[in-house]
């Protein structure tokens, strides 16, 4: 009588361990795991508490055959990152880190994927789980620069930039409603390691916009943020310096370049499709909220 398949999580608190294991799947589709390995690379380059002072936590999701297919990491307080993995899979993990992690604050994968481990968390946990924020994810096509570029120039930030990068970089996350992973001075310092943010400056020498982008990883890089102050908007600098930063990514030997928008954003949909983006994948963020209970 045939065996069952042994479909399991494994999960380790070592990074090395992890990467061994999940590199050459998170290499197989990069642009799906982008974050991952985003996330992965800075903990390498900045130390296991970049993202807080928590234990990081990693998983792999084998089957039967042995082989990886499925990958997340965990940088308390945050949610956990998870890449595309069946329903079956999403499921097995949210009761394996319900067992674990109850404080758990939500999950940001691939939708369907979202959805899933949402649904059983929540089955699991009693806890009340809400769509956060719905992503889309953008890959390069042909990079089509604006016909007509606003006056100025774009600059690679330095040093000198470090108290405006981390002003803006929490300036960014009110504007959106979302906690940064990081705190401000210490993305900025990550940042400024290898030149990952670029400036949109006027012609008397003013910034008033950004763009940054994460290390090159299995040959992909993501923009990310992209930010304009309130009262320099509309006047075209986030669409140029977001074409410049792609343009230094490709020259720079990038064989893709993502990016991330906010579905609840039509104008930054549309600005990224003009210039070269096209639809990859829709994302989630989930948060859960564990219930009161009301006695009496």
């Amino acid at each position: 009588m045939p065996s069952e398949p042994r479909s399991a999580w494994q999960l380790t608190a070592d990074l090395d361990e992890f990467l061994a294991r999940a590199g050459d799947f998170l290499r197989s589709e990069p642009a799906l795991h982008t974050v991952l390995l985003s996330v992965t690379d800075n903990l390498r380059a900045r130390g296991l508490h970049t993202y807080g002072d928590g234990e990081p936590l990693f998983g792999t999701y084998a089957e039967d055959d042995g082989a990886v297919r499925g990958a997340f990491v965990r940088t308390p307080p945050h949610r956990v990152a998870l890449g595309p993995v069946s329903p079956e899979a999403a499921d097995a993990l949210a009761r394996r880190l319900a067992d674990i992690s109850p404080d758990l604050p939500g999950v940001a994968t691939e939708r369907g994927t979202a959805e899933a481990f949402a649904e059983a968390w929540e089955k699991r946990t009693g806890a009340s789980v809400a769509a956060d924020r719905l992503q889309r994810l953008y890959r390069l096509g042909t990079l089509t620069p604006p016909e007509t570029a606003p006056p100025g120039r774009a600059r690679v930030a330095t040093e000198a930039d470090r108290e405006l990068l981390a002003r803006w970089h929490e300036e960014f996350g009110e504007a959106v409603g979302e906690r940064p992973a990081m705190a401000p001075g210490a993305w900025a310092d990550a940042r400024l390691a290898y030149g990952g943010c670029t400036l949109w400056e006027t012609p008397d020498g003013t910034p008033v916009a950004m763009a940054g982008v994460t290390r090159r990883s299995a040959g992909q890089v993501r923009v990310a943020p992209v930010y304009t102050p309130a009262d320099q908007r509309g006047r075209g600098y986030g669409g140029a310096v977001t074409a410049a930063v792609t343009c230094a990514a490709l020259d720079a030997g990038a064989a893709e370049v993502l990016l991330f928008t906010d579905l609840a954003n039509p104008t930054s949909n549309s600005l990224y499709q003009r210039i070269g983006y096209r639809p990859v994948r829709d994302f989630a963020q989930y948060d859960f909220t564990e219930r009161v209970r009301q006695d009496g």
